[in-house]
């Protein structure tokens, strides 16, 4: 009996750009003007909001692409790749991002169009050195099925697991700009892909792992102690708040989903909050949340449930979900300590205090996924925002008890100071939806 063995050819890089003109390209969006000089092409940014992209005709899912770039003074620009174009003309997918702000997030991961940020460079502070000011960088990114890589001269900048593989094109953005900036050049050269149809080595991908696999763990995850705090499909380790099992109402599990549905916005009235069934003292949790229009809810920390068993919440600390733009609890507290992201009532989420050149106050992705993550260790605390630090805290200090005095928790004997509690997410009336929630003891 012969056995038949699958032979695959070496692939092939082919060039992507002839270096004469843009044959094979297509522009979308926007009214920025692309053109080649020299072998290479030349994108100029325009005043106006709208950014413009130059994409390949053909899609591509599994491949490596190279290039080199030279961005304008201060710009932000970027490539895309596994994007798809609407009938209104505007693209979405993953970008390999491209940044001469004091920020240098160069070569971190962007999903234009949704999912904003997929790999900002606060997951790799280190590799922020790799982009070279006002010189040409080379570029090389790795896509094979949920594994992306990007590397900047030689440095792995990101390493990225995405939950959805779609084929899409390649694109070359001129990012809107201000009229301070206007008519600034973008560039790029020696643009060149290989298809794969088997899996590359991954080997020099050494920077940290961020996983947007659903409800599931990487072997490195696994190996590193995290474990999931929800499987997806069951209720299993998690019950009612003010009750011994889980709610009959209020909450729904659909196609790996966790979600809470709306009641009217009252606090803890339809299904009620959900909590572990065990407390945890030193730990990093991490999960993603969707929340709708208008929404308000909570991830909260260090609960006692047996502190408030009257109407309302069961207490503990509270990572801030809600929409700042449309829930009036935004403009409520104090210099917005409840938006979201905050230490709810206490300490206001802004990313500025963390993150060098950042200018918004934090990420958030309206009506998207959004990535939530609360380090515990001992009485030190971090809120961390779609990769961002945006709150950091110690418990019991002086400093603390002021806050708290000044606070609506002020009527609870040491708040927040227990050395393990429970932890909980919170029906608040409002639609909300939660995935891939895990968690590391410390």
């Amino acid at each position: 009996m012969v056995c038949a063995t699958t032979v695959f050819a070496k692939p092939k890089t082919k060039p992507l750009f002839n270096g004469k003109n843009l044959k094979g390209w297509v522009k979308y969006n926007g009214d920025a003007e692309f053109k080649v000089e020299s072998g290479e092409i030349v994108g100029v940014s325009k005043a106006t909001r709208s950014s413009t992209f130059l994409a390949t005709k053909k899609e591509y899912t599994n491949f490596i692409l190279e290039y080199e770039f030279l961005l304008g003074k201060d710009l932000n620009s970027g490539v895309q790749f596994r994007s798809k174009v609407n009938s209104e003309g505007v693209v979405s997918g993953l970008q390999v991002e491209e940044d001469d702000s004091n920020r240098r997030w160069t070569g971190g991961i962007y999903y234009q169009g949704s999912k904003g940020w997929r790999y900002p460079l606060e997951y790799n502070k280190a590799a922020r050195s790799a982009y070279k000011k006002g010189a040409w960088n080379k570029v090389k990114l790795i896509a094979f099925k949920n594994h992306v890589a990007t590397f900047v001269n030689g440095v792995n900048v990101a390493n990225l697991l995405e939950e959805v593989v779609e084929p899409g094109f390649i694109a070359l953005q001129v990012h809107g700009a201000g009229k301070n900036k206007d008519g600034r050049e973008n560039r790029w050269r020696n643009i060149t892909i290989t298809e794969l149809e088997e899996e590359p080595s991954f080997a020099e991908a050494q920077a940290p792992v961020v996983s947007y696999l659903k409800n599931e763990l990487t072997a490195e995850q696994k190996a590193d102690g995290w474990k999931l705090l929800w499987d997806g499909k069951t209720t299993n380790g998690w019950r009612g708040a003010k009750r011994d099992d889980f709610p009959d109402k209020g909450w729904s599990i659909k196609d790996g989903v966790l979600t809470v549905h709306a009641s009217g916005g009252g606090e803890s009235v339809h299904g009620g909050d959900i909590v572990t069934t065990r407390p945890y003292k030193n730990f990093i949790l991490e999960l993603d949340f969707k929340f709708t229009e208008g929404a308000n809810s909570g991830i909260k920390y260090f609960v006692d449930t047996e502190l408030n068993k009257g109407k309302g919440s069961a207490i503990g600390c509270e990572f801030q979900i809600l929409d700042d733009k449309k829930h009036p609890d935004a403009k409520k507290g104090t210099a917005g300590n409840r938006t979201v992201g905050s230490l709810y009532d206490l300490i206001t989420a802004d990313s500025r205090l963390f993150v060098e050149g950042l200018k918004p106050k934090k990420y958030v992705n309206k009506g998207a996924w959004n990535r939530a993550r609360v380090e515990v260790r001992g009485s030190k605390v971090k809120h961390i925002l779609n990769g961002c630090t945006v709150v950091e805290y110690e418990r019991g200090t002086q400093q603390w008890k002021a806050l708290v005095a000044y606070s609506k928790y002020k009527k609870w004997p040491n708040f927040g100071e227990a050395e393990e509690g429970l932890i909980l997410l919170q029906d608040h009336g409002d639609e909300v939806h939660f995935k891939s929630i895990k968690i590391k003891e410390l």
